[in-house]
């Protein structure tokens, strides 16, 4: 590897601190240091993304899962593998947490790493396109009342949900938003999309389990007052108005995450959400 970009929680001074210090590493192993614009001007020798000739050959984020996510966006647009510092509460997601910087690195140089494939999630809405890593949530937002929601599975109504919303996930985002509002706890190795209703009027509405490569089609009910809200990996992409749809389904596209470490999927979820519960 020759560059490595950095997404960094910039209103975290732990996160900026720990970028100086991954940065400070990589520059004395002549590894060029790129990153975003307000982060690259708080860091001496960083390369603003806008102004490099080349992109990264990898990603390493510093911060929480949400920083992780926007970094998961970078890395799928340039094709290049994602590796995660953990700052934040509980870090499904990365490889290491900040005292273990100057090892993963090194590791990370040396070549001792492999690459760990997941499968992302096509959202379409109107003429848009996202990709989701985690989820893709549709809620009433600021919305006073329940709203109602049809879910289609490969053209068949699996529920017409009223509720707050209902998150579509993939096995990765499982242990997130998912996870809290009821919904299982699934190994990335399972090709599957889940969809959990969020807070459902009725007790009769389940979370289910669905193929991986199945279609699935959020329809927004027809009561002209109804609005709602549609966030992809905690971003909010656009405001649904009543008869409105999204379409999700298995994305073409996948992203390969830096592991320095054997995967243990299940010790991780046991520790974090020991974490979890403080």
């Amino acid at each position: 590897m020759e560059r490595i970009g950095l997404m960094v929680h910039g209103k975290r001074k732990d996160a900026v601190a720990c970028a100086a210090k991954a940065a400070r590493f990589l520059q004395g192993a002549g590894i060029a240091v790129q990153a975003e614009e307000d982060a690259a001007e708080r860091l001496p020798g960083v390369t603003p993304f806008s102004r490099a000739t080349e992109k990264p050959d990898a990603i390493l984020s510093l911060g929480g899962d949400g920083t992780l996510l926007r970094g998961a966006q970078a890395a799928v647009k340039w094709n290049i593998p994602l590796l995660g510092v953990n700052l934040g509460r509980v870090g499904f997601l990365a490889e290491a947490e900040p005292e273990d910087i100057n090892d993963v690195l090194r590791s990370l140089l040396d070549g001792k790493y492999t690459l760990e494939e997941r499968s992302l999630l096509s959202v379409q809405q109107g003429a848009c396109r996202w990709l989701a890593l985690n989820d893709v949530v549709v809620s009433r937002g600021g919305y006073a009342r329940l709203i109602t929601l049809d879910a289609l599975v490969d053209g068949e109504r699996a529920g017409r949900y009223i509720a707050d919303g209902l998150v579509v996930t993939t096995p990765t985002g499982s242990t997130g938003y998912s996870l809290s509002a009821g919904g299982p706890i699934v190994s990335p190795h399972v090709d599957c999309t889940v969809i959990t209703p969020i807070c459902a009027h009725s007790l009769q509405h389940r979370p289910c389990v669905v193929p991986g490569n199945a279609e699935i089609c959020l329809q927004l009910g027809s009561d002209a007052e109804l609005r709602a809200s549609l966030q992809v990996d905690g971003q909010s992409c656009a405001d649904l108005s009543a008869g409105d749809s999204v379409r999700i389904s298995k994305a073409p596209e996948k992203i390969q995450l830096i592991r320095t470490q054997p995967a243990q999927f299940f010790q991780l979820v046991r520790d974090k959400l020991a974490e979890w519960s403080r």
